[in-house]
């Protein structure tokens, strides 16, 4: 997938970085050319000199062939702007907005731009947004051997028991939320349609465990 990021900060180097990384197409778009330097040496996507809501320069940036956008300048005027631009001209789906004021982010969420704070921004709350399928996670201990990951009930586990759901020696049910409503279950807690579960998982398994709650592996039921 192509992907735009406009504003070259810390945060949209890295971003563009972690989504070349993936194996996506990415375009950054910034206003002042020292920005690009952020960029990690042997960067192979395209960067874009110019102002992130100028039609012109989303078109030079690919925006009518991407199929997501993250304004994360260091402006909520612009991010917006960007973001509005992208969904009502491009008519392009994917766009999330950083904001720097968390009271605007109803407003604009009722624009139907997701926005995220700064206050509660990480790398993973972008990558879910723009790319649903992303492994991103929740948390990560220290060591990075062991992630927190949020998974859906899937149609073919509801009604299940929650023990169900663990592996011995990949992940384990930490938590459960049913309804909007978290709670620290029981093992013998039947699941619902609509429950969002949180696994513990070894870092470098997490394909194993969707492939496990998939009903892909021959330790699922």
């Amino acid at each position: 997938m192509h992907v735009v990021v406009v504003g070259c900060g810390r945060v949209g180097a890295g971003l563009a970085s972690i989504l070349e990384d993936l194996g996506h197409s990415v375009a950054v778009v910034d206003k002042a050319q020292k920005a690009f330097r952020r960029l990690p040496e042997g960067f192979s996507g395209s960067t874009v000199l110019g102002v992130g809501f100028d039609r012109d320069r989303l078109r030079e940036a690919g925006i009518e062939e991407a199929g997501a956008l993250a304004a994360v300048t260091s402006g909520d005027n612009s991010n917006i702007m960007v973001a509005r631009t992208a969904r009502e001209v491009f008519g392009l789906e994917r766009v999330v907005a950083r904001i720097y004021d968390p009271r605007r982010a109803a407003i604009y969420e009722k624009l139907g731009i997701p926005t995220i704070a700064t206050v509660q921004w990480t790398t993973d709350r972008v990558m879910r947004r723009i790319l649903p399928d992303a492994t991103a996670t929740e948390w990560t201990d220290p060591s990075a051997n062991v992630v927190l990951v949020e998974r859906p009930v899937s149609d073919t586990w509801a009604g299940r028991r929650l023990a169900d759901l663990d592996v011995a020696g990949l992940a384990r049910v930490a938590a459960l939320s049913r309804l909007g409503v978290g709670q620290v279950p029981t093992p013998d807690v039947v699941t619902q349609e609509g429950d969002v579960v949180y696994m513990s998982v070894a870092a470098d398994r997490i394909a194993e465990l969707d492939a496990h709650l998939d009903g892909q592996t021959a330790g699922s039921h």
